[in-house]
């Protein structure tokens, strides 16, 4: 083997199960950037390895999987958070040049290498809480090269650290100054334009689209996810954060590999998921940082079976917060997700919402050797605390990191 873990007290987090499949005594083996072997400690006489970690009964889950970011942008919009304490309301702030079109604006003059520079410390964030793969969308481009860029510069980070990185488009995200009005010929643009330069060049694995009353609306989104699948791309979904327009549904009927936000998700949006592979990817950061009361509907989607992801939503205007264990926290705290959940949450459910739940967020043989080790023995601990330095190590495809 190339790798051993010995003496681990392991978190498997099994789909479907319940409890935290806690294994005491454990030895994990890797081999080829692959668990092989997980089996308990008096099952080691045989093996040996080139290293070996000592877990000395430590905790070891899953890596942490963050499904849903927002991390290439230029520009602050740290003086949006001042005005808007002072009173300044967001419509005056828009006005004003700020909002989502100043963060594109910033995007826009930015090159490539000075996306990739600044994402890497929201990156780091990421990764000192534990994350080893992370979903990251374009959106601040909202044009065919500004877009192309975006995504260019979010594969890139692959190279900087070990992480893995999943891509997702999301041109629509808002309407850009230059279709002011014409939003039926921006989506086109992305449909005809982009949706398919992205597919031929291999730069994102699914399709993102805002639908949301002051984004777009059903027929608008609906275009983009025929479009995407035309193209063999997946589909996901912003869907009722501000208000109830059914785009969870739409989502679901596309085999949509999540829908995210969730606020105003009712009854028939939950009866809409159950019994399908869509995730409801819950993103707590987003909600505590407006001030939202409007929670989403956790016992509908606990009581249909559908599964709960959870992520940061990292992002300039509503979710700064580059931590996923707060995250985990805030699930609890503001959602009233249990602990289990929340790790669930950005597990095997966050694994499942990108459509990789056949290799990542679980720690079974065969699976990839993903893993982090932690200085806690007990799994609530991670949704407990937070800004202490819970993490010891984390292994990415079977190479130990020094984070």
């Amino acid at each position: 083997m190339e790798l051993l873990l010995t003496n681990a007290r392991v978190v498997t987090m099994e789909p479907g199960a319940t409890g935290y499949q806690l294994l005491e005594n454990q030895f994990i083996a890797i081999n080829g950037g692959t668990i092989t072997h997980i089996a308990e400690q008096s099952g080691l006489a045989n093996l040996r390895a080139v290293e070996v970690i000592n877990c000395r009964s430590r905790l070891v889950t899953p890596g942490l999987i963050d499904c849903h970011t927002h991390l290439v942008f230029a520009g602050s919009r740290a003086n949006e958070f001042d005005q808007r304490l002072k009173g300044v309301p967001y419509t005056e702030i828009s006005q004003q040049g700020g909002g989502i079109l100043a963060t594109v604006r910033a995007t826009r003059e930015a090159s490539e290498p000075e996306l990739v520079e600044l994402a890497l410390p929201r990156l780091d964030g990421l990764i000192r809480s534990g994350v080893t793969s992370v979903e990251i969308k374009s959106g601040y481009g909202l044009s065919v090269d500004d877009e192309l860029k975006m995504l260019r510069a979010a594969k890139a980070l692959a190279s900087k650290r070990p992480i893995n990185i999943t891509t997702t488009l999301l041109a629509a995200h808002a309407v850009p100054p230059e279709y002011h009005g014409r939003a039926d010929d921006y989506i086109t643009l992305v449909c005809e334009e982009l949706i398919p330069a992205v597919a031929k060049q291999k730069l994102a694995t699914s399709v993102d689209v805002f639908c949301e009353s002051i984004g777009f609306h059903l027929e608008q989104t609906e275009k983009v996810f025929q479009a995407a699948v035309r193209h063999g791309l997946k589909v996901k979904g912003h869907t009722e954060q501000l208000s109830n327009l059914g785009g969870t549904a739409l989502t679901a009927r596309y085999n949509g590999l999540s829908a995210d936000h969730l606020e105003y998700l009712d009854k028939a949006g939950v009866t809409a998921l159950a019994g399908t592979d869509t995730v409801a990817t819950l993103l707590p950061g987003a909600f505590y940082f407006l001030k939202e009361t409007q929670k989403p509907p956790v016992p509908w989607l606990r009581e249909q079976k559908v599964p709960m992801a959870v992520a940061t939503d990292f992002n300039p205007g509503t979710s700064p917060f580059a931590d996923i264990g707060l995250m985990m926290n805030m699930a609890c705290t503001l959602f009233g997700l249990t602990p289990e959940e929340a790790l669930r949450g950005v597990t095997v459910n966050a694994a499942k919402a990108l459509g990789e739940d056949n290799i990542r967020g679980q720690l079974a043989p065969g699976f990839a050797a993903d893993l982090c080790l932690w200085n806690v023995s007990d799994p609530t601990e991670l949704s407990y605390q937070v800004g202490l330095p819970l993490l010891r190590q984390r292994i990415v495809n079977g190479e130990v990191c020094d984070d």
